[in-house]
């Protein structure tokens, strides 16, 4: 794996998709799409070409990682012969528009039985042989809510699984007071934004908020990826040992051309980096003024 990481930060992807492809090879066909196994640790892509075949997308993983890899959808949909996309049902709407076929929700109780290709949606850039340079965003769109010009969007909140790629709401108090911004994160909050409520639960509201914004500035979560698809300039607070798609090292994203990177010196500093960013934001707003 951490090969495998390496290399992919690096950009040696045809190197990242060898080593897919031997994983591949020593894996027993038996347990391909294993129902014993959670949905997340399963695999499904047998490695059979996609091309003139009736594709199945299945989305496994989180509303993040659907996101991510839907840039694959369009250029999946030029080589197919058809292509199903079985997805979180919250995402629907925003990918209405991806080109693919049909769109049908993912009920875990219930999934679509099996086609002439079944993969993962986090399968497709091995099985296309793409790399994510090479897919431009923005490639998702949402019609944009009524901010005001200059609006900051905040999210300091990851998921549950990773605390640790959270970031204590008050280091943001100096931010919101010198800057409009709104909580792109569900919840009521004290620090002094529009919407002291926070975000709501509803991915197109959400989106439409995005929209809006001049500028995203969030934690490694679902709101980085819908930011970046939507080619916002999105600024990505990430803990000093990241997530593999995201190089500690860089300041850039190959996933998103209108993300920056900014991620801890040492493990746990939260505070060197919201310095460095307030001072980044105040030239932000600037230029932009």
């Amino acid at each position: 794996m951490q090969q495998w990481t390496e290399a992919m930060r690096a950009g040696r992807y045809e190197d990242a998709w060898a080593m897919e492809a031997a994983t591949l090879a020593a894996r027993n066909p038996a347990t391909r799409d294993d129902p014993a196994l959670p949905y997340h640790l399963r695999w499904v892509w047998d490695g059979r070409a996609v091309d003139g075949r009736d594709v199945l997308v299945r989305c496994y993983h989180g509303l993040g990682d659907t996101i991510q890899f839907a840039r694959y959808l369009p250029l999946l949909a030029r080589r197919a012969r058809g292509v199903t996309l079985e997805v979180q049902p919250r995402l629907m709407p925003l990918l209405a528009g991806i080109g693919v076929d049909r769109i049908v929700p993912f009920d875990v109780a219930r999934p679509l039985p099996p086609a002439d290709c079944d993969i993962e949606i986090t399968e497709l850039p091995r099985a296309i042989g793409v790399a994510p340079d090479r897919v431009s965003a923005p490639y998702l769109a949402w019609p944009a809510a009524d901010l005001a010009p200059g609006t900051v969007g905040i999210c300091h909140i990851a998921g549950d699984w990773d605390p640790e790629r959270s970031v204590p709401a008050e280091l943001f108090r100096t931010i919101c007071e010198r800057h409009p911004c709104i909580m792109l994160a569900a919840g009521e909050t004290t620090l002094p934004c529009r919407n002291p409520q926070g975000c709501p639960l509803d991915m197109e509201e959400t989106a439409a908020l995005v929209s809006a914004v001049d500028l995203v500035i969030t934690v490694d979560t679902m709101i980085a990826h819908l930011a970046g698809a939507m080619g916002k300039p999105t600024w990505l607070l990430l803990k000093a040992e990241p997530d593999w798609r995201w190089s500690p090292g860089r300041r850039d994203s190959p996933w998103y051309p209108a993300m920056r990177l900014y991620a801890q010196p040492s493990a746990g500093d939260w505070r060197s980096v919201l310095t460095i960013v307030a001072d980044d934001l105040a030239r932000f707003r600037s230029t932009r003024a």
